[in-house]
């Protein structure tokens, strides 16, 4: 059998060296470091077996998340299937926002719509317990995964099943609804690179605002006096998503939020 060594060196013929050494930490179960101190150790045949498999997944372009089952999010690991989408850092940049919007001496009633792996809600339910979240995504399979984020975190998430806001109990108001709504336009070039994540949840078919133009027309309904509604979006929609805001007298303090690139990522606003 190979050495850690030389059964990096062999896939990185394959794959990008970083990408080949994370999967070979995973099929070992160990950290990165350990690959240094002890790249002389031959592997195990169920190792090497294992590692070749996760090679040739990864030559074939499925994400390094799905081959490994989970992704970091807010430091924190979760668990991640196609049947949701990877969680990137760019929403972080919602979650770092309304951590500092809302204090946490005080209780907030918190909606994340269309939840996928849960990343919002839990992360946001860890950071602020005072936050009361609820979560809703219209496939089960991805509430599945969510939930078991929720139980494996320890994070107090209520999830329901269904369309926007077709899933929420009745009486159910909040006074903060986020959601990263699928916002690709169909067009989009970048696309065709995601093939292992589940389309729904990347474009709505058409423009990439057809989601958020719902969430935003029908929020009012489902906020208290002064709620606010965060959604994420593309690099190119802030313009955009801030007009459908300004089209419905009701909303006001509009706001266009930067991710760590520069770029227009969250769109926020209050009810009047």
């Amino acid at each position: 059998m190979p050495t850690i060594r030389q059964a990096v060196e062999q896939a990185a013929k394959r794959i990008d060296r970083f990408e080949a050494k994370l999967l070979l930490a995973h099929c070992l179960g160990v950290g990165r470091t350990y690959l240094i101190t002890h790249d002389r150790d031959e592997l195990e045949t169920s190792v090497w077996q294992r590692y070749q498999d996760c090679v040739r997944q990864r030559a074939e372009n499925v994400p390094v998340p799905y081959i490994c089952g989970q992704q970091e999010f807010f430091g924190r690991p979760f668990k991640v299937t196609p049947d949701v989408l990877i969680p990137r850092p760019d929403t972080e940049t919602l979650i770092e926002f309304v951590l500092s919007a809302y204090p946490k001496d005080k209780s907030f009633t918190l909606l994340d719509m269309g939840t996928g792996s849960g990343c919002i809600a839990v992360t946001l339910a860890l950071e602020n317990p005072l936050f009361k979240v609820c979560a809703t995504d219209v496939s089960e399979k991805a509430l599945e995964i969510a939930s078991q984020n929720a139980r494996n975190l320890k994070a107090d998430v209520n999830f329901y099943l269904g369309s926007w806001f077709e899933a929420i109990p009745q009486g159910h108001i909040f006074d903060i609804i986020v959601s990263n709504p699928p916002y690709i336009h169909r067009d989009d070039e970048h696309l065709k690179n995601l093939t292992y994540e589940p389309i729904l949840a990347l474009t709505d078919g058409f423009d990439g605002l057809k989601c958020i133009e719902h969430l935003i027309s029908h929020a009012p309904s489902f906020l208290n006096s002064n709620g606010r509604l965060v959604l994420e979006h593309g690099w190119d929609q802030g313009a955009a998503v801030r007009k459908i805001f300004e089209d419905q007298d009701c909303w006001n303090a509009i706001q266009t939020l930067k991710d760590l690139g520069g770029n227009d990522r969250v769109t926020t606003a209050c009810l009047r």
